[in-house]
């Protein structure tokens, strides 16, 4: 069926240009990319990049092949399937890497952990790490963000019951702050956009700093933020990646100060406390760098609970962050990373929407 008559092409440019003249608003130029050429203002209209993005795996990621077990308590290790016992496990959280599995005739499933060390299935429980991503920055965030910490229903306003019928906000999701108010209690509250108001306590957020004194222009440095249970890296002041993490448990602090990391290990064995009583060996830690003594940053296979404090001093990351700071970090000016460790506030969030220095 043919269509209808044409429309005359000096009608069509007088009805584009009407068109644009009733949709041009100046505040919509902050949605796209303007700047001026040569005296000429240009907007270019295509969607503005992401300022933030799942990074990938490193091309030879070792989470490709590596798989973990814990071990039951004096459990036992054979040099072979149904060979001799050749060492007992102790008391503790005890992890190894599986490096070889086999079925023997009797359908027992066995785990090589070490040369001729091989435990049962029925002793040595495997499990998937936790895949948290965090988050790469492509460009200055442009208000604090962070992740949710818990299941939670937003409520439309602090100190206001959430509704039942609210979508409930699973944990790690991601979200951005553009309101803080304070509640009942002294409690913070934060509007997530949307009309969406969740509080503190069910949020790691991170608000951005300038790189601390002694931090020279265009180094890479990295943020431990005690109180908010979060890391983030920094290309001079520039927030390149952020993730969460889990810190010192009380007795276990770790220590607030400026360092440098000083060792790096892409696996490591680590083990310490006191058999019966907090002893723990992990076998094979991944992306290990060491910045106070024997605290370091590294990836934590062991748990999933980032966000909040965990470790006996160590700064735990989930895997991938780990990994992502370890291979970034290798391109750090003079091979220095820097790591600041210190504690925020709720307060340091609130001020920045209530007007306070």
């Amino acid at each position: 069926m043919r269509s209808a008559i044409p429309l005359r092409p000096v009608f069509v440019i007088v009805l584009l240009a009407g068109l644009a003249a009733v949709l041009w608003v100046p505040r919509v130029a902050g949605a796209v990319n303007c700047y001026e050429d040569r005296g000429v203002f240009v907007c270019d209209a295509r969607p503005a990049p992401p300022r933030f993005s799942e990074p990938p795996y490193a091309a030879d990621s070792i989470y490709y092949y590596r798989s973990y077990a814990w071990m039951e308590d004096y459990a036992y290790f054979y040099d072979a399937p149904n060979g001799k016992v050749v060492e007992q496990a102790s008391e503790g959280i005890l992890y190894y890497t599986i490096e070889e599995q086999t079925t023997d005739a009797d359908g027992t499933t066995w785990y090589r952990v070490g040369e001729n060390m091989w435990a049962r299935h029925g002793d040595m429980n495997p499990y998937l790490d936790s895949r948290f991503p965090g988050a790469a920055g492509h460009s200055g965030p442009e208000r604090p963000f962070g992740w949710i910490l818990m299941p939670v229903r937003p409520s439309v306003a602090p100190d206001v019951a959430p509704v039942e019928e609210t979508p409930r906000l699973e944990r790690y999701t991601f979200v951005e702050v553009f309101d803080a108010a304070e509640g009942r209690a002294g409690r913070v509250w934060y509007d997530i956009g949307k009309g969406r108001w969740i509080e503190q306590r069910f949020l790691a957020l991170i608000d951005p700093d300038p790189r601390p004194e002694g931090v020279a222009p265009g180094d890479f440095w990295v943020e431990v933020d005690l109180y908010q249970q979060t890391v983030a890296a920094y290309e001079n002041n520039r927030l390149v990646y952020a993730t969460l993490a889990s810190t010192g448990l009380p007795g276990f602090e770790t220590n607030e100060g400026l360092f440098t990391v000083y060792a790096r290990h892409e696996e490591w064995d680590m083990w310490g406390g006191d058999v019966g009583k907090d002893y723990y060996y992990l076998q094979d830690v991944p992306h290990t760098m060491f910045f106070d003594d024997d605290i370091a940053l590294h990836g934590a296979y062991s748990h999933d609970n980032f966000g909040e404090v965990r470790s006996h001093g160590c700064v735990n990351m989930p895997p991938r962050g780990a990994e992502w700071v370890y291979y970034w970090s290798e391109h750090a000016p003079g091979d220095t990373l820097w790591v600041w460790v210190h504690t925020s506030s709720e307060q340091d969030i609130l001020s920045q929407f209530s007007g306070e220095s």
